[in-house]
């Protein structure tokens, strides 16, 4: 089949590529020249492992990019994945999604044959029927025949390649009685379930869109909950992580997200967490649960200062922090937990030395008033405390890189480290 796919983000980019990937003919349409130029040179612009093997492999050939939005009508779907950031309020901002709407409306004009236009993007229910569809038509010639579909994605930045090749489940929303549109989206995604066996769920727009803000504040809340409980295990000198894996058993609880520490960040949880609370609270409902998560969550970082006060005062000393990514395997650091740390070592004018694999440039640019080491020995060296906020493997292999600090004194966020003699340890729930 022939697509678009609008927006080249992380979404964008990695959807554009694995559909190519699949054998579709694929055009990404993005605003900005110089990400236009690196997908058809065939390199990304973010950092997702995998993906530049298959924009390499296709671009050039199933794969193009362009700002043209004229191409839209020589495709039979359309995917809209572009931003939608949060408001003061938690609320998501559809302006720039609706702009990109307005676009395709307005390309579409000229077509004569259907056409299907599919919210990629995580959107609160009522959004592709209320708000994209009305843009997208108005802008369009009234003959001119669009259906609307919307196909939430599930994909975690540092194995988004493999979630999308992979995939737990594929759901399809479309509108109730659109025979012609729920046939097509199901025909884009045929090559995949027949590689994978993955389960489809069929459904409608709005079931789509909050399936994807389910599955997120589920996760979210799982991960608050195991935090709550390492924390009141840490008050009772308990490992939580045996306490975790007994739970773990239980078929009804599971062990994935059963690992506390020092919470979730990046661009989803929070986001979307934020917006379905503000979501049901425009409606006249309060979610007490989901605010209650969140709370849990920002407090962990600022646990891991104390812990760290508990044996030295960081006012004027050299603290190193280890990871910055809001997760291994990215360099994204929206919603880090390593930031609200960072701001707290600064509120007690601490010296911070940050070290991360590959996102401390993007730190940077937010807090270019710490230093930057160029390895996490470095940081560690003539250090009087460390903390350790993001899990990359090489952390792991530390060991005698902590015998260099000026007080071996190390808070782990992520246990990971190696409680051994010569180490004053924290876990910040163990």
């Amino acid at each position: 089949m022939k697509l678009s796919v609008v927006g080249s983000g992380y979404v964008g980019t990695t959807i554009a590529a694995c559909f190519a990937e699949l054998g579709h003919d694929v055009t990404a349409i993005d605003i900005d020249e110089s990400v236009v130029d690196s997908l058809n040179k065939g390199t990304a612009t973010i950092y997702e492992p995998g993906l530049d093997e298959l924009l390499s492999e296709h671009a050039g050939g199933r794969l193009r990019a362009t700002t043209d939005y004229s191409v839209i009508p020589d495709t039979e779907a359309t995917f809209l994945a572009l931003p939608t950031p949060s408001n003061d309020d938690g609320s998501i901002d559809t302006s720039i999604i609706l702009a990109a709407a307005e676009s395709v409306g307005e390309a579409l004009a000229e077509k004569a044959d259907r056409h299907l236009v599919v919210t990629k993007s995580t959107v609160t229910p009522g959004t592709t029927e209320d708000e994209i569809a009305p843009v997208v038509r108005e802008a369009a010639d009234e003959s001119t025949k669009i259906s609307f579909g919307m196909n939430p994605e599930f994909l975690r930045e540092g194995s988004a390649v493999d979630d999308f090749l992979y995939p737990d489940k594929i759901v399809l929303g479309t509108a109730t009685g659109d025979e012609w549109a729920a046939e097509t989206l199901q025909a884009v995604f045929e090559p995949l379930v027949d590689r994978t066996d993955a389960p489809v769920v069929t459904t409608g727009i709005r079931e789509a869109e909050m399936i994807k803000y389910a599955n997120n504040a589920f996760l979210a809340t799982k991960i608050s909950l195991i935090n709550e409980l390492g924390n009141i295990c840490k008050e009772h000198e308990i490992d939580a992580y045996e306490i975790a894996d007994a739970i773990g058993l239980d078929d009804r609880i599971g062990e994935q997200f059963l690992r506390s520490g020092v919470g979730w960040g990046g661009s989803c949880f929070p986001k979307d967490v934020a917006a379905i609370i503000a979501a049901a609270r425009k409606q006249g409902y309060n979610p007490e649960l989901l605010s209650a998560a969140v709370a849990v969550n920002d407090r962990q970082p600022r646990r891991m200062v104390e812990l760290l006060e508990r044996h030295i005062d960081p006012t004027g000393k050299r603290i190193a922090v280890l990871g910055l990514a809001f997760k291994p395997g990215t360099d994204d650091i929206r919603n880090s937990r390593a930031i609200p740390l960072i701001e707290s070592l600064l509120a007690v004018d601490a010296e911070v030395v940050a070290y991360d694999p590959v996102a401390a440039d993007n730190m940077r640019e937010q807090y270019p008033e710490i230093a930057y080491a160029d390895s996490a020995a470095d940081a560690l060296s003539g250090a009087d405390g460390a903390l350790v906020v993001t899990d990359w493997p090489e952390f792991a292999e530390l060991d005698d890189a902590f015998d260099t600090m000026s007080t071996p004194v190390v808070v782990d966020g992520r246990r990971i480290i190696e409680h051994r003699e010569g180490l004053v340890y924290e876990g910040l729930t163990w």
